[in-house]
């Protein structure tokens, strides 16, 4: 052999600790299997660390000897069939997009369209099926949602003037620990299923990472207005912790996104029209309006992927309205809305303590009541239900709202 051979790498005083190996790569990725690649260099390691790098890549050395005019050694390039990545496949389909029904649970983390080494380790992801999790609004929800973020501290103007009777900001208290514990339950149900769903489906875990942040940001602005004044949180009953936890215990990820985004949400954004519509102050006013818009999108969502998933599962109306069915069921025996609740929402649409204030305080909460209802019929229609079945299912939802 002889270092006038056509293919020969001089790295100098490069050593595999600096980075040579991306020389000696180089140089081989265009040879034809069984080439030859002369090396030559001056690091004192370099055959050492040549000889090792050959070997995780699938090539062959041989030292070279004291005629071969500064050659260290000689690498044979290896066969494709050696190679690494000569068995890896790319982590996503073709199209613009790359999404695939089925993502392989041994692509991990790998970014979608990534070339995935072959081996490695499986993903704990049960939820690994698009028809799944999959919504087509997904990427453009995502998108408004990253632009639509606000800063709690600053989207608020919380040193505006809030000089309630000492009753309405009671009743606005209790309104605001109603809506915290509700809350809070809405950020662990989409917090829980991220960790589920594969990462291969990022928009959706982005989306759902954004709705957890909305719910966060929802939790502390609501907080911050039931302790405005300095008092102290209101009531927490045992049927509204009672409602809240079976949506909790909700494995199917259909289901409950039904359950909390479709109908409980749902109701939630009447609920949010009539605080804003009778709030006494601009800070009630302001929480009330953000909250909404986040929540819009969270249905929004939702909707989308029961019509996506509708599509391609028969059996979908089945198991929403039987899920609805089996959550009437277990709260059947709950004594429903928190007492203290209800009043105060009639207090607030009140607005003073005469008969006729809470006559139309009264009758402002069962219009409310009303129009939860006909929002819920709306979306169940949407998803395919009769109009006639549409009206049952919402009587049977919970009267905790969420």
């Amino acid at each position: 052999m002889s270092a006038s051979a056509e293919h020969v790498l001089d790295l100098g005083d490069l050593g595999f600790e600096q980075g040579a190996h991306l020389l000696v790569q180089r140089a081989l990725q265009d040879l034809p299997p069984g080439a030859e690649l002369a090396v030559a260099g001056l690091d004192p390691a370099l055959v050492v660390h040549l000889e090792a790098w050959c070997r995780s890549q699938g090539h062959r050395t041989q030292r070279a000897d004291e005629n071969d005019d500064g050659v260290k050694a000689w690498v044979t390039r290896g066969r494709t069939d050696l190679d690494r990545w000569a068995l890896a496949e790319r982590a996503g389909g073709p199209g613009p997009d790359g999404v695939v029904a089925r993502p392989q649970l041994n692509w991990g983390l790998a970014a979608r369209g990534a070339l995935v080494e072959p081996g490695g380790p499986e993903i704990a992801a049960d939820l690994a099926e698009r028809e799944l999790v999959w919504a087509e609004l997904a990427p453009s929800l995502y998108a408004h949602a990253a632009s639509a973020q606000w800063d709690p501290a600053k989207a608020v103007r919380w040193d505006a003037e809030v000089r309630l009777a000492p009753e309405i900001e009671q009743a606005i208290v209790q309104i605001m620990t109603f809506l915290v514990e509700n809350e809070q339950a809405a950020l662990v149900v989409p917090a829980r299923l991220l960790a589920r769903i594969h990462p291969h489906f990022r928009e959706v875990l982005q989306l759902l990472a954004v709705q957890a942040a909305d719910e966060a940001r929802h939790v502390e602005i609501f907080t911050r207005r039931a302790l405005l004044t300095g008092g102290e949180m209101g009531t927490s009953s045992v049927s509204g912790r009672e409602s809240l936890a079976t949506l909790l215990t909700e494995p199917d990820f259909s289901l409950a996104s039904f359950l909390l985004s479709v109908l409980g949400e749902g109701s939630f954004l009447n609920l949010l029209t009539f605080i804003d519509r009778n709030a006494p102050d601009p800070v009630t006013r302001q929480v009330a309006r953000l909250a909404r818009q986040d929540e819009a999108r969270h249905v929004a969502f939702g909707v989308a992927h029961l019509q996506h998933q509708g599509k391609v599962d028969t059996s979908l109306l089945g198991r929403l309205r039987g899920a609805v069915e089996q959550r009437h069921q277990t709260l059947i025996s709950s004594a429903g809305l928190n007492q203290d609740v209800f009043d105060a929402l009639v207090v607030l649409a009140a607005g003073e303590w005469t008969p006729e204030g809470i006559r139309r305080g009264y009758a402002a909460v069962q219009e409310l009541q009303v129009e939860m209802d006909e929002g819920r019929q709306h979306r169940l229609v949407r998803l395919g239900f009769p109009g006639d079945e549409a009206a049952e299912l919402s009587a049977l939802h919970t009267r905790n709202f969420m």
